[in-house]
């Protein structure tokens, strides 16, 4: 099988999975209990809370325990919009983030909240001063991502931070989902107040993620009830999850430079191959080094469907996707690509590919060669119809 969805999620880590099989069968008391048991519960907790602080380069107290990135991204926006809404009602985001931060956005526009979303360009980049002309005296959040789910292009996360610098009664969010793990993510340096990560995208469990939120800024939970988490989001802690989610980003901070230098190689090689031996195809967001990661790539075929195309490689026992996976069922071409400047047609027929700490050289060389018989032939009917 050559799996290569990894932005959808990723396999788990056999030594992930035994740190949690152990967990679960000897450390399973509420980690909020008085006893003993309990008290280990919550020992190993602090280990996990210590092994994500020291990576982010932040302080245990700013490390909050969700079930996922959708969570914290949920958490993230909704608690700094209920929390400061008496400074203002006005926040900024782009039409290029995870359905987890855009629909979020939606869903307080319905409600009263004032958006504006940022386009982005034909390479799936923001501008940063498209952000900054976007401020106004009642901006109280900026939510921009990393990586892009889709594509892969990098935001300037960086220099985005730095202009907010001049507005500090302005939040800065990153969902850093899709570069935890796998890319050098800075919160500090970067000047980003709340960050959401999730661990089954390096190879940790799925219910699992995290929100980094720097110390002194309030915000209202979206739970209420035991007041875990410092009362930021109350519910009893999934420890066998933390405790895999620590080991997970351990591994992976361990494996990391090595094999994104292997992948970016991988990757080059792998666009060569398929513009040298496909017609009509593009290459979707960046393909430039250092400003894409290197995990995923972005393909379309015009006039080709994507689940057509999906599905064909399937039943060579090949696993890639179309757009997000929280989306991809729906038959409408994707948002991310659309105000990139594609059209319909050319947005229908994308796939993407993404890759994984686990993933090796032949899955990406073996694909390569399906594509470039598969891809001829469904062009063929379609010229054929």
């Amino acid at each position: 099988m050559i799996y290569l969805d990894n932005s959808a999620t990723s396999r788990i880590d056999s030594e992930v999975l035994s740190v949690m099989t152990e967990v679960m069968q000897d450390i399973f008391a509420n980690p909020s209990s008085l006893h003993g048991l309990g008290g280990k519960a919550e020992r190993l907790v602090n280990a996990a809370r210590e092994v994500l602080a020291r990576q982010l380069e932040a302080s245990t107290n700013e490390i909050y325990f969700t079930s996922g990135g959708t969570e914290a991204n949920n958490l993230a926006i909704k608690g700094i919009a209920f929390a400061y809404q008496q400074r203002g009602s006005h926040l900024i985001t782009t039409q290029i983030e995870h359905p987890s931060v855009y629909d979020v956005h939606k869903q307080l526009e319905e409600w009263g909240w004032k958006i504006t979303y940022i386009s982005a360009n034909e390479k799936g980049k923001v501008d940063p001063a498209d952000i900054e002309r976007a401020i106004t005296d009642e901006t109280v959040l900026v939510s921009v991502m990393h990586v892009n789910n889709e594509t892969g292009t990098i935001q300037p996360i960086q220099e985005i931070g730095q202009i907010l610098q001049s507005y500090p009664k302005i939040f800065f969010h990153v969902d850093a989902v899709q570069s935890f793990g796998k890319l050098p993510v800075h919160p500090k340096q970067w000047k980003i107040d709340l960050l959401s990560l999730s661990g089954h995208k390096f190879h940790g469990p799925k219910g699992v993620g995290a929100l980094y939120l720097r110390q002194g800024i309030q915000l209202s939970p979206l739970m209420v009830g035991g007041g875990q988490e410092q009362g930021i989001r109350s519910g009893t802690l999934n420890v066998p999850g933390i405790a895999g989610l620590a080991k997970a980003a351990t591994l992976a901070d361990q494996k990391r430079v090595e094999k994104t230098k292997k992948v970016l190689k991988w990757k080059l090689s792998f666009l060569e191959q398929i513009k040298a031996n496909l017609d009509n195809v593009m290459i979707n967001g960046d393909p430039t080094p250092n400003e894409s990661s290197p995990y995923i790539i972005n393909l379309s075929f015009p006039g080709l469907k994507s689940e057509v195309i999906v599905h064909s490689l399937e039943t060579k026992n090949c696993y890639v996707s179309s757009k997000s996976a929280c989306s991809s069922r729906l038959e409408k071409p994707s948002r991310v690509l659309l105000d990139m400047g594609l059209t319909p047609r050319e947005a229908l027929g994308s796939i993407r590919i993404s890759m994984g700490l686990d993933t090796s050289e032949s899955e990406l060389v073996e694909l390569a060669e399906l594509l470039k018989t598969v891809i001829p032939s469904l062009q063929h009917i379609i010229k054929d119809q």
